[in-house]
């Protein structure tokens, strides 16, 4: 079993910063990949950014040059430095990781709690 612990959300003014972190714990033998989605209210889970084992990483759109995904290995920890924020960022942000929990085995989704992201004006 893995288990997700986020932290790192809040209230912040437009145009302000915050840092979320997701620590990954558990039967891990690997990660593949790890990444941020979020959903805001009324709308689908949309992916905000990922990075993969090797240290490449993709960005949606709407974030690119304001969020910056980083990940500390030894840790099994995945960052984002989210800055400039806007009022549309406002909403659940879940981490995800992709995991094996053995050699040979599949890759497995894990999902963290969520963590609430609000900008306020």
């Amino acid at each position: 079993q893995v288990q997700l612990v986020e932290s790192g959300g809040g209230l912040v003014q437009a145009g302000g910063s915050l840092r979320l972190s997701c620590a990954a714990s558990g039967s891990i033998f690997s990660i593949d990949a790890m990444g941020w989605y979020r959903q805001a209210p009324g709308k689908q889970r949309e992916l905000v950014a990922r990075i993969i084992s090797g240290g490449s990483t993709n960005y949606a759109d709407f974030v690119k040059g304001r969020f910056t995904i980083s990940r500390d290995n030894a840790a099994n920890t995945v960052y984002l430095q989210m800055n400039s924020l806007k009022l549309d960022d406002t909403a659940v942000y879940y981490c995800n990781v992709n995991a094996r929990v053995s050699s040979g085995s599949y890759v497995y989704y894990y999902w963290g709690q969520g963590t609430q992201v609000t900008v306020s004006s």
